[in-house]
């Protein structure tokens, strides 16, 4: 068997997926995603429904030209024939035939009460609908999945009516059976159990559906996996309605790195962080930080302790190699860093500390007595290596010294608002004063500054302030509490967050912003001056 058949990795992002709310998918970001889902490796990418609405109709006409898939094969989802009808003149069906989808997955009714009050019909005329509409399609030269919808409730009100609608899917030629938890309600154990039950009672090939409204659809995934299921039906990143559905990624790399079983083709588990992201810039979601596998804290460590044994061997504290589904360890420097955790991010950086021990006590020592002020280093990696550098070199990198900034704010009558700002600096030794003008005090501020530096420094006209972030800090009172500013800034290839601490919130962006430029400048492979 291939690949693809031995067990199906069966995506449904840009159908279920695309339910998730704020998700709304316009045909070329359907075409891009199932590129990206493609170079993951799935075997199976299900579009959309074709003939149900104008949007999967265009997908699939569009993808007949446009996607050259090297590893999936495209979905066409629908459902069963009507009620009454005859499959040879179902309209649906017919656009499932149109859509050129090699496969077809059919959604069918496997619980009583749905036929009954939803369908409107029989147990046995629905039973009659699953038969002739998959001898239909394979009699179209179509492979077939059923969908059955509802499954795990349907069982357990009436457990042979569920058995009944998949042995009359397998016996009439469907490929795969799909159980699906449709209202996420099901544990691991239930999973386990009831898929075992249906694959000893019907032979047929099983596959799982899970949502995830009990925070269980990756584990009951695997549980029905566990109990023969051999086809996983996921979304990227979890998309999905309501809160969603079993994630793609941590399914994938769980089969291929904990049951040691090759699920996707050679070379693409790496690309799991990298498609992941991707997928989110698609759909236009800020990736989950804290997802596993993928995200960015992933395989971060901040506590002390974790540091000096990692320092040792990685594996005490890591479960996988981060490579291995293409991310990597990052060591976070706060309060609560010892001298392990600065000595792994030193190096992590290019420093090599590990003969130091002074620098690394300076560096430790200053870390917790700024991080007491409220500066927080482990959301601002460019300033921690800015403060680093400046411990290790024992001076302050400097490509300009501030004489004086002032910004001045107007509020007008109509509701109009100004914002300008002046920065005084010296740069090559040569004192400038610039004026800038915003859409806010800090941006002013940032159009001051690069004024002022640009003949000096024309590599900042690459820099770009991409988030701004700003968190009142516990005080004595509320307008005279700490401000803390993070702000990340992009040189289009990569991205770094610099922090400020102070009372004043445009004096804490002052002192992030300039960070930023100072640490764009440095990553631009310029070296400092020493300005007074």
């Amino acid at each position: 068997m291939s690949l693809s058949d031995d067990f199906h990795v069966f995506d449904t992002t840009l159908r279920d997926g695309a339910q998730r709310e704020g998700i709304n998918l316009t045909v070329a970001d359907k075409l891009t995603i199932a590129r990206h889902l493609d170079d993951f490796g799935v075997g199976f990418i299900e579009g959309g429904w074709p003939g149900a609405n104008p949007r999967d109709t265009e997908f699939f006409a569009r993808a007949a030209t446009e996607l050259e898939l090297r590893h999936a094969q495209l979905v066409a989802f629908g459902a069963t024939r009507r009620a009454g009808g005859d499959a040879a003149t179902d309209a649906q069906l017919a656009a499932l035939l149109a859509s050129g989808a090699p496969v077809v997955t059919l959604v069918a009714k496997s619980h009583d009460r749905h036929v009954e009050l939803a369908l409107r019909t029989t147990l046995d005329e629905n039973l009659a609908m699953v038969a002739d509409s998959v001898r239909f399609l394979r009699a179209q030269g179509r492979r077939v999945f059923i969908d059955c919808e509802h499954f795990f409730d349907g069982y357990k009100a009436n457990r042979d009516y569920a058995l009944a609608v998949v042995r009359t899917a397998h016996e009439a030629g469907a490929d795969v059976v799909v159980l699906c938890d449709t209202n996420g309600g099901m544990l691991p154990a239930g999973v386990n159990a009831i898929v075992a039950d249906v694959l000893a009672q019907t032979g047929a090939r099983l596959g799982i559906h899970a949502q995830d409204d009990t925070g269980c659809a990756v584990a009951n995934t695997l549980a029905a996996v566990d109990a023969g299921a051999t086809h996983v039906q996921c979304t990227a990143n979890g998309y999905g309605e309501r809160v969603g559905n079993a994630n793609l990624f941590p399914v994938a790399a769980a089969l291929e790195l904990k049951y040691d079983r090759r699920v996707l083709p050679e070379g693409c588990l790496p690309e799991m962080t990298r498609i992941s992201h991707a997928i989110a810039e698609v759909v236009n979601l800020t990736p989950s930080t804290h997802q596993p596998y993928v995200g960015v804290s992933a395989f971060a460590h901040k506590a002390g302790l974790h540091a000096s044994a990692i320092k040792v061997d990685p594996d005490l504290y890591q479960h996988t190699e981060p490579a291995l589904v293409g991310n990597r360890m990052r060591m976070l420097v706060s309060d609560m860093a010892g001298r392990a955790s600065v000595e792994l991010k030193a190096k992590e950086l290019g420093y090599d500390l590990s003969g130091d021990r002074d620098a690394v006590g300076r560096i430790v020592a200053r870390v917790k007595a700024r991080e007491n002020l409220g500066y927080t280093y482990e959301a601002a990696d460019a300033s921690f290596e800015l403060l680093l550098r400046d411990e290790v070199s024992g001076t302050r990198a400097r490509f300009f010294a501030l004489e004086s900034w002032r910004t001045i704010g107007e509020q007008r009558a109509d509701g109009g608002q100004a914002n300008e700002a002046t920065v005084k600096v010296v740069a090559r030794g040569e004192r400038i004063i610039s004026t800038g003008e915003g859409n806010g005090p800090v941006n002013a501020l940032d159009m001051a500054l690069r004024a002022a530096l640009e003949r000096f420094y024309p590599q900042l006209a690459e820099l770009e302030l991409v988030d701004y972030k700003v968190r009142i800090l516990e005080g004595e009172h509320g307008t005279t509490s700490q401000t803390r500013v993070l702000i990340t800034t992009s040189n289009g290839k990569d991205e770094w967050s610099t922090v400020g601490v102070a009372q004043n919130v445009i004096s804490a962006s002052w002192e992030a912003l300039e960070d930023a430029f100072t640490f764009g400048l440095l990553r631009s492979g310029l070296e400092p001056g020493l300005e007074p």
